[in-house]
């Protein structure tokens, strides 16, 4: 067996490496067939066999946006991690978890072995794969996808080669990818032949919880999916948060046809950027019948389950490209007041000058749909509408989604390098929602693609030319954000060439009723429900509401009414709370009492809420400093990020 490390060639080993890096032919005997190929793959890669330990780590931030995109592997692997820190504490190893690019996302085991292994970068935010750190467990492991032990001159580099390692893959239950590595390492004096199995057992132990946490989440996707699907003559698919087959429909076969999917249904799987397609992105990459049917997010709180992709049972000529019958321009806002259909008169002027425009409006009024009406009633209507949101992103993650990047352009990239949102937009729109949002250091950048016509890939020298229309949303006062240092004043005044001003619910009161008859009736059609009405008293409630979140939460209200309703009957008690305490307008309508339902709410705090604003004050008291906050609430660092992003909390104090 090839997996096994043995110590006692050690000089023979030394010699050999000596040999291969002044250009010579080693002795096969000296060598086992894993390590001879791993430094070949060495060599043809260029690492330096003088390095003396691995890349500098990420900062913090970068790190914790990593570890929140392999949340599922932390969720499985850190309990086993803590369960063995005291096994380890006096052996002299340490225990280290890394993602499918070698990047370290957590270790515990001896203490006394952090300071050496700081000094080679054996610390979280750190690579070992093999090109960046030449051969040892972690990085070969993913070479060869087989459990690896490396020892002391089996090294490539020569600053690793007093360290014995054994490591091995972590696959994903599924698909049999791999989602991560496992690693025990220590001093060369430490080597055990045994640690290799420990690291197999402990892996495997981490895949079965892997795969019951996979089980149950597919479970509970069904399980929401299912009640749409029902009755229903529209085709679904079911696909998981990484774009993955799950389920489809009896109709889903002959619906995605008409759409132009040529294969079946599970060839056309996975859709690795199935959550970046959802959000709204496309690129010219994506399949037409990906572009065609309609995305839903199926999440339960904050967590992503999977998605339904949703093809009509009968191909509409509006959805199809070159079709004689276009879609208008705006049919999709709702309403006739006199303020709304200003504003689409505004904007209809507007969209036939290909210069930038400045929606400001409060969020939920529908900024997305009236950049969406511009597109189509321009002359850049079959060029692609592509939609960005600025906010909630951290800089790095906007900068590779606007600007794109190029191959290996940094740890965790796509191989193949990825299209940016500006440079999918060319012949076409760009639309990004809160601008305000957008660091001050990226501003310049997108500055000078608008002045310019030209973007640089991140990693890349090569200009690339691009001819794009930019529409750009906020709900925040730019005007005073310049003031105040918060957004650069040459981008807004490029940014906001023209302005339209899109009026809030409460201002165009006379619309109300046509969205409650427009949702009313689209969301029964979406879940199947035959027949359902408003009484008397809750369509007052509903027009006599004030809607501080706009239509979005006016659809919200209706959907959540519309899943509650029973009998064909929607009354005061299936609408949310804030709504029905609302005074009816209508004299004979009775007054609705909420004291006691409030008092009883304001009391009742479940042990989640007291924990998730335990977690928010300390991270505002140590002003980000997530080192800082988790030893102030006695917890682990690594805990302390799992939880953050079980309650969505930002590391920004």
């Amino acid at each position: 067996m090839d997996w096994f490390a043995s110590p006692v060639a050690d000089t023979n080993v030394e010699a050999a490496w000596e040999s291969l890096i002044q250009g010579g032919k080693p002795s096969m005997d000296a060598l086992r067939g894993i390590v001879d190929e791993s430094w070949h793959r060495c060599l043809d890669g260029r690492v330096d066999p003088d390095t003396r330990c691995a890349p500098a780590p990420l900062e913090e931030g970068r790190l914790f946006d990593l570890r929140t995109r392999n949340d599922q592997l932390m969720r499985a692997s850190v309990p086993f991690i803590h369960q063995t820190h005291e096994l380890l504490s006096q052996t002299g190893t340490i225990l280290l978890l890394a993602d499918p690019n070698g990047m370290i996302l957590e270790h515990a085991g001896d203490a006394r072995l952090l300071e050496p292994a700081r000094e080679i970068h054996l610390i979280p935010g750190c690579t070992w794969n093999e090109l960046s750190s030449g051969t040892n467990a972690i990085g070969t492991t993913l070479a060869v996808r087989q459990p690896v032990q490396i020892h002391g001159s089996e090294h490539f580099c020569a600053g690793i080669k007093r360290w014995t390692c054994s490591a091995t893959v972590i696959r994903d239950p599924v698909d049999g990818s791999v989602v991560g590595v496992l690693d025990v390492s220590g001093l060369a004096r430490t080597y055990n032949r045994h640690s290799l199995a420990f690291i197999v057992s402990m892996a495997g132990r981490i895949e079965g919880c892997l795969s019951k946490v996979a089980m149950e989440r597919r479970l509970r996707l069904i399980e929401r999916c299912w009640a749409y699907c029902s009755g229903r003559t529209d085709g679904v698919i079911v696909v998981d948060d990484r774009g993955r087959f799950v389920r489809a429909s009896p109709q889903a076969s002959d619906a995605f046809a008409r759409l132009g999917m040529s294969s079946t249904l599970e060839n056309a799987f996975p859709v690795p950027e199935i959550a970046r397609i959802a959000a709204g992105g496309t690129s010219p990459q994506d399949a037409a019948w990906l572009r065609l049917a309609r995305i839903e997010t199926v999440s339960e709180c904050s967590e992503i389950l999977g998605f339904m992709l949703i093809a009509p049972a009968f191909a509409r000529r509006a959805l199809i490209p070159n079709a004689s019958t276009a879609v208008p321009a705006f049919s999709r806002l709702v309403g006739s007041s006199p303020a709304l259909r200003m504003t689409i008169q505004k904007a209809t002027q507007l969209a036939k000058a290909s210069v930038p425009v400045l929606l400001i409006g409060e969020s939920g009024v529908g900024k997305e749909l009236f950049a969406q009406g511009i597109h189509d009633a321009s002359d850049r209507a079959d060029g692609p509408f592509i939609a960005l949101n600025c906010g909630g992103m951290s800089r790095d993650l906007l900068a590779s989604e606007l600007f794109g990047y190029a191959e290996g352009a940094f740890t965790g990239a796509c191989k193949s390098g990825m299209t940016g949102k500006i440079e999918a937009a060319n012949h076409g729109t760009l639309f990004l929602d809160e601008i305000g949002e957008m660091p001050l250091d990226i501003q310049p950048f997108l500055l000078r693609v608008l002045e310019e016509g030209e973007i640089y890939r991140l990693g890349e020298n090569k200009a690339r030319r691009v001819d794009f229309r930019l529409i750009a949303a906020t709900n925040r006062n730019l005007r005073a954000d310049v003031a105040n240092g918060k957004f650069r004043m040459d981008l807004y005044y490029r940014v906001a060439v023209t302005h339209i001003a899109i009026p809030p619910l409460r201002e165009r009161k006379d619309d109300v009723e046509e969205l409650i008859e427009h949702w009313l009736r689209l969301l029964l059609e979406r879940y199947g429900i035959l027949d359902a009405v408003f009484d008397d008293a809750a369509r007052a409630c509903l027009l006599n509401y004030s809607w501080p979140g706009n239509v979005r939460e006016l659809r919200n209200a209706i959907e959540c009414a519309v899943l509650m309703s029973r009998d064909g009957a929607i009354t005061v008690n299936e609408l949310p709370l804030e709504v029905r305490a609302c005074p009816a307008v209508h004299g004979d309508v009775p007054a609705i009492s909420t004291r006691g339902v409030e008092s009883t709410q304001q009391k009742v705090r479940s042990l989640e809420m007291v924990e998730a604003e335990a977690i928010r004050k300390a991270i505002q008291q140590s002003e980000g400093n997530l080192t800082r906050a988790a030893a102030q609430l006695g917890i682990a660092k690594s805990t302390l990020y799992l939880k953050m992003n079980r309650y969505s909390l930002k590391r920004e104090p």
